[in-house]
Order: C-alpha cells, then structure tokens, then sequence
C-alpha cells in the first residue's frame, strides 16, 4: 500500500454544517482533552491538519470523498476510539454511489490482485487468480475482504476461500458484504495512518 499523504498546515477553525449539509449526522460536537500522552501525537496532528491534507490522508483509508468530507468535517476528535467510532458511522452511512467510488478507488490501489503475494504454490495462485476474474465479471467489482490477523502463511487460502463463498450470493447480498468489509479495512487503515503519525513525531 503507498505511503500514507503528510499531515500539517496550521489549525484550521471549519463552519458548522448547515441543517441541509448531507454531511451532516448524529455525531455531536466534538472536544479536545489536554494532550497528556505520546500515543495522541499523531490524533493531534490529524486534528490540526488543514482541511486537504486531512481529506488526503483519509481517501487513503476509504476512496469515498463523502466520507472524508465528512470525518474531516467533525474534527477534532479527543480520542482515537472516537475518531474509529465516527468512521465507523460514516461507512455505515455509505450510499450506493459513495460505495461504488469507494470500491473504484480499490481497483486503482498499486497493487496486485488481494492474495498474490501471499505464498502458495503456482497452482494456488493461478486459481486465486481466474476467482478475481469470476468476481469481478458477477459483480463488476474488485474482490476486497479484511485480512487483519490472517497469518501469512493463510492468506491465499483465506481469500480464495472468500471469494469462492461469496460467488454464491446475490448482488444486494454481496454489496452488503463488500460495505462492511471496506468498514472494516477503512478503520484498520485509520488506525495505521493515526500510529504511524503518532511515532513520527517528535515528543514535545
């Protein structure tokens, strides 16, 4: 996955939504505790970054712009729980347009097909690959699935295993399942993205 886009710029003080903002949920106004530990460096930089470069760093989480737009919109957050419980909103709240761009932005990651670089045998990786092609001919989308935890070692079989499970459902069906899948590597992403800012920045 391509580094993470750097976060800086001064603090910047953003209008509160408009009643007919379709950016605008339930979460409320959010407010800052004293930084009182290294772990919240990199929250704090999130929290402070101008509205662009925090966008950035998000469309490197989830492609979807309105859910960037959005978790940019409701900072700052005064814990990472409650930044990874507004994402976690957000992409429950993804419309079928904002999932298609998300699942778009998937297929253009500089990668190669989920699984391939797993080991396995030649065999494998040559039924892994003609899966992805029989997913994306069903579904006319990229095949993604959350592998946080997954042993390397267990991978290919993993998302070989998924795919062949999950040619069996309908559309609607599958949909669902994709949406909660990106949740769950969007939060996994936003999490990184928090920690790796956190250890590169200097104690103050």
């Amino acid at each position: 996955m391509p580094p993470y886009p750097m976060l800086g710029g001064a603090p910047t003080s953003l209008p509160t939504p408009h009643e007919e903002d379709p950016l605008a949920s339930d979460i409320p106004p959010q407010r800052l505790t004293p930084l009182s530990a290294p772990s919240l460096l990199g929250l704090h930089r999130f929290n402070e970054a101008d509205p662009g470069a925090a966008e950035e760093a998000l469309l490197a989480c989830c492609g979807s712009h309105r859910w960037a737009l959005r978790l940019t919109a409701h900072r700052p957050y005064p814990d990472i729980e409650s930044l990874l419980a507004a994402a976690s909103e957000a992409s429950y709240d993804l419309r079928p347009t904002d999932l298609a761009e998300a699942l778009a932005d998937e297929s253009w990651m500089p990668q190669p097909l989920l699984g391939m670089r797993a080991p396995g045998s030649q065999a494998a990786h040559t039924a892994l690959r003609a899966a992805h092609a029989a997913y994306e001919a069903r579904f006319g989308h990229v095949f993604v699935v959350c592998l946080d935890g997954v042993d390397p070692e267990e991978m290919l079989d993993t998302v070989l295993s998924s795919i062949r499970t999950r040619l069996a459902n309908d559309p609607d069906e599958e949909r669902l399942i994709a949406s909660d899948e990106l949740r769950r590597i969007a939060l996994t992403r936003l999490e990184h993205l928090v920690a790796t800012h956190s250890q590169a920045s200097p104690a103050r």
